[in-house]
């Protein structure tokens, strides 16, 4: 892979992809070298209306300030150091996981700080406190903090799929040949979704693959060796999956 540049002597292909949070299937999907950075690709994944839920790996004050400039929507969590100017304190429910809300300049003055306000909301689950910067004002901050613990599905199914579908077993070196194999792995996965779904009205779990991999297997088992026999096959198991229906 002598395209994929990384570092020397190692050699790395990244994928940047939109995970739909209310669906839980991917949508748009974007193909860099192993140097390439994410921030940039925020504008093209995400659609007018949508909202981007981001890691502390996308924070970036100037890109905060050019999202709003486009009417872009995020939610993004911060470092915990983050320098914060407080300009508007909204009140919290006392003995609740949101302990702040406020309209606030990030970063240092002069340094690196946002020249267009965000509202930052802080909660704490288990200890751990987050800070979730956004330009979201018509939620409350209990939303917020659910929206943002949706983001965890997007690793759930990236530990899906690795586990799985063994994506990271290359085919091919070409960056042509390694974008078709990922479209095959996600194209695979939707499809597995759209039959978790329609079939059993569940998502997709390793159990129902499974199953449907002896079914299918099970079906070739028994199928005629004769070309005539195998269309009447075919034609018995479709009217049988109508009439199931």
């Amino acid at each position: 892979m002598y395209w994929a540049d990384y570092r020397k002597g190692a050699r790395k292909a990244k994928t940047h992809i939109g995970f739909d949070l209310n669906h839980g299937i991917p949508r748009k999907i974007f193909f860099t070298t192993g140097n390439g950075a994410e921030r940039p690709l925020v504008n093209q994944i995400l659609s007018p209306g949508e909202t981007g839920v981001m890691d502390r790996g996308y924070q970036c004050h100037d890109r905060f300030d050019q999202w709003q400039e486009d009417g872009a929507l995020f939610m993004c969590r911060i470092k915990a150091k983050t320098v914060k100017t407080a300009i508007d304190v909204h009140p919290v429910a006392p003995g609740g996981m949101v302990f702040y809300d406020a309209t606030v300049l990030l970063g240092t003055a002069g340094i690196n700080q946002t020249r267009k306000p965000v509202r930052l909301v802080g909660y704490e689950v288990d200890n751990v406190r987050y800070w979730i910067a956004t330009n979201r004002h018509d939620l409350t901050a209990e939303q917020i903090a659910a929206a943002y613990k949706l983001r965890w599905d997007i690793e759930n199914f990236f530990g899906w799929w690795k586990r799985h579908l063994k994506v990271y077993h290359l085919i091919a070196r070409s960056e042509h040949s390694l974008m078709v194999q990922i479209l095959a792995g996600l194209i695979t996965y939707l499809l597995l979704a759209i039959y978790c779904h329609e079939e059993h009205n569940e998502k997709v779990s390793i159990r129902r693959v499974r199953q449907l991999r002896m079914q299918i297997q099970n079906e070739l088992r028994y199928a005629p060796a004769n070309a005539e026999d195998r269309h009447e096959f075919k034609e018995h198991n479709a009217q049988s999956a109508y009439a199931k229906t």
